[in-house]
């Protein structure tokens, strides 16, 4: 009897950490943003008790530095132990010198990689691939996931790899994309694992452990007239990696059904248009795909699982024969390069085979840059131009150096898929309420599931955007949500600051959480809002859920109204069931806490759905609303010069209303910087006296009567609203 498939709703992180802990023994860790939550999870289930499928708790340990991580994970695989570390961007850098030796001592490590942009002219914690293309030198493999549902095949695959070849792997996804991106998948069980697991060559591994009863000579330092030839002795381990990397895909398969090979081709069977890619950027082009097949384009896709070692004979076996023209699609920049790295191997593999196809080189999605169906689009269309752009850019208006492929707006999500975005205060519970909803959802039902959550670096108090879909069909969307049914705005402050209703769908709905009255509502908000709704013909509902939360002793935790707000309004699920559900969630999240605890969150439920109304606006009136223009000048102070002007005016209050995207190149290349943003990533300083945030829910009151000029309240006001005078 075929068991039942055990589903969940679970991070790339979270999918990663299930498959290397199964074949792990000792994992030295140290946290880097987005690779925290792998080596916080393998903590978590070694404290309590969680075997692999040895039967031991994994040892965990966390050192000083990445760079101590790597050393440990080092010594640790000479000793004869299984070892795996999880890193990201500076992190991975830190760990080069170790790869180095790990590789050139033929050591079965693999680190689990949230791929990360490295800093260069500024920091960035989001996703590309330069911190992975930074190894490449090092010798070790490379193995690159698209999905949620990959890093936990795909990570398992390159454990038993690891351990057949004698080499060390870096398993990649795209960090936040990926890493942090929620979805439906299904699990592997350990007892499934354990009929796969390469018992003989873990065998042969610790045999080779150092062992003082067995003694070796190790670290050696060799002259001019043997480095060389020791260093190629090795090659028969590179030969052989990618039929030892594709039987690994082929034991996963024997456990899961699920098929996968050193290149993917997916998309018409004589496709003369490819585009050849790895990372979350193939799910996106995979469903474009779908959408340009229909309108009968001969297109196609290679996704790339196996980067190192590169096995020319895999690719060219991938590559349909009609082939004309291929668009190879790199993560990352390498500056004064001739191209980047995908696209410098796929070209000089072609060209030493004498195929004659037009090869050209793009970058994308640099730091978590959205990549949309609309650029896939862009680049298929640019290889139908009689002379393709080469080295270019799409995603971005480059208006400096014409690199950028010019792309519109494309919907390729399956219909019926249901589209919702919530807008949140960070740690008002938001993004915790979204991923309750995309449990309940995803596990109690038959449905597809998957979660984004864009956060603003001020953490928080900043904001946060949760993008969440759910529908019938599988779900290939790794990018923000642009039309959704469902839009809810948990702040009532951010209706002056951001285009809140600039995504929703027509038809759609709006939730506001307001403590204004519907009277009041009619006065305050915005004329850009109303204009925004009414020409959508949305459906808008107010709730004050601050209130109900306080009422309930919740503090101003309105993630459970706000929850079951959705549930009502969202139509996904029967509303009843959802209400079942949520107290369920209630009684195994608060459980433990007493209760009281439960009694106050399963009593938001009941209030949060008596206390939403729909709001009956007249559409003509809002839809010729008078937008009244803001005088900056009473926000603060005169500008000094015309420079500071376009700072403010230009720049900093479009990143300030979440338009960032459509600054062009320009806007970051002024030689002469002073008050505006160079090309090497300066930036005036003092910007930040130009952003009145104002999100605060609640304002102090200083009471004369009540005052002991203490000075407390200046020192705990969050807001520096209260300011002591002498």
């Amino acid at each position: 009897m075929p068991k039942k498939k055990i589903m969940k709703c679970i991070d790339g992180n979270h999918a990663a950490t299930h498959s290397s802990y199964a074949l792990t023994e000792v994992a030295a860790i140290y946290p880097i943003t987005p690779s925290s939550n792998m080596g916080e999870n393998a903590d978590e289930w070694s404290a309590y008790g969680r075997k692999n499928i040895f039967g031991e708790q994994v040892i965990v340990t966390e050192l000083q530095s990445e760079g101590g991580a790597s050393g440990a994970v080092h010594g640790s695989l000479s000793a004869g132990a299984l070892t795996t570390s999880y890193t990201a961007s500076q992190g991975l850098l830190l760990m080069i010198p170790n790869l180095y030796k790990m590789a050139g001592e033929l050591l079965p490590c693999v680190l689990h990689v949230s791929a990360r942009a490295v800093a260069a002219h500024a920091l960035s914690i989001f996703g590309d691939h330069s911190d992975v293309m930074a190894c490449r030198q090092t010798g070790a493999g490379m193995i690159a996931s698209c999905s949620v549902q990959e890093s936990l095949d795909l990570g398992l695959a390159t454990h038993i790899a690891a351990i057949r070849s004698s080499l060390p792997f870096i398993h990649f996804f795209d960090g936040f994309r990926t890493s942090h991106e929620i979805a439906k998948v299904e699990m592997i069980d350990y007892e499934d694992i354990k009929k796969i697991a390469p018992y003989d060559e873990i065998r042969e591994f610790k045999e080779k452990a150092m062992n003082p009863d067995r003694p070796v000579f190790k670290g050696t330092a060799q002259n001019p007239d043997i480095f060389f030839q020791a260093k190629e002795a090795s090659n028969s381990y590179y030969d052989r990696a990618p039929m030892i990397v594709e039987e690994a895909f082929e034991r996963v398969h024997s456990i899961t059904g699920r098929k996968y090979h050193l290149f993917d081709y997916y998309g018409h069977a004589e496709a003369e248009r490819v585009i050849i890619a790895m990372g979350s950027g193939c799910e996106t082009i995979e469903e474009t795909i779908n959408y340009l097949l229909d309108k009968g384009e001969k297109v196609g896709l290679i996704k790339v699982r196996l980067y190192r070692p590169f096995s020319a004979k895999h690719f060219m076996r991938a590559l349909p024969a009609s082939v004309k023209s291929i668009a190879v699609l790199d993560r990352t920049k390498e500056p004064g390069s001739e191209g980047e790295p995908l696209y410098k191997d796929v070209s000089t593999l072609l060209y030493e085979r004498k195929e004659n196809i037009l090869v050209v080189g793009g970058r994308y999605g640099l730091s978590s840059k959205e990549f949309t169906p609309g650029m896939v689009k862009a680049v298929f269309d640019n290889l139908k131009a009689r002379e393709p752009k080469n080295f270019f850019t799409v995603g971005i208006e480059d208006d400096v150096t014409f690199t950028s492929l010019k792309y519109e707006a494309l919907d390729t999500v399956p219909q019926g898929t249901v589209q919702c975005k919530l807008y949140g205060l960070g740690s008002d519970g938001t993004v915790g309420a979204s991923k309750n909803a995309i449990k309940i959802i995803g596990e109690e039902t038959e449905m597809f599931a998957q979660g984004y959550f864009s956060y603003d670096s001020k953490k928080s108090g900043g904001i946060t955007v949760s993008h969440l879909r759910f529908g019938k069909e599988k779900i290939q969307s790794p990018y923000l949500i642009t039309d959704a049914d469902y839009v809810a705005c948990h702040n009532q402050a951010y209706v002056f600051q951001y285009d809140l209703a600039k995504n929703l769908k027509k038809d759609g709905t709006f939730v506001l959480n307001t403590v204004w009255s519907e009277q009041e509502l009619e006065s305050h908000l915005p004329a850009s809002l109303k204009k925004d709704i009414a020409r959508r013909n949305g459906k808008v509902y107010i709730i004050d859920a601050v209130k109900i939360a306080d009422g309930l002793g919740l503090g101003q935790r309105i993630n459970m109204i706000m929850l079951t707000v959705f549930f009502k309004l969202a139509n996904v699920i029967p509303f009843e069931d959802a209400v079942k559900d949520l107290k369920k969630a209630n009684e195994e999240s608060y459980g433990r806490k007493g209760k009281e605890v439960v009694d106050m969150n399963n009593a938001a439920i009941d209030a949060a759905a008596a206390g939403l109304k729909e709001y009956k606006y007249d559409c003509e009136s809002w839809l010729h609303a008078e937008i009244k223009e803001i005088d900056i000048k009473k926000v603060h102070e005169p500008y000094t010069d015309e420079a500071e002007k376009i700072m403010v005016e230009d720049i900093v209050s479009t990143i300030a209303r979440l338009n960032g995207d459509d600054l062009p190149v320009s806007t970051f290349a002024y030689e002469d910087r002073g008050m505006l943003p160079g090309p090497d990533g300066s930036f005036p300083t003092a910007t930040c006296r130009f952003e009145k945030r104002g999100v605060a829910i609640k304002l102090p009151k200083w009471i004369a009567e009540n005052c002991i000029q203490c000075n407390k309240c200046a020192y705990v006001c969050p807001h520096a609203s209260i300011r002591p005078m002498l």
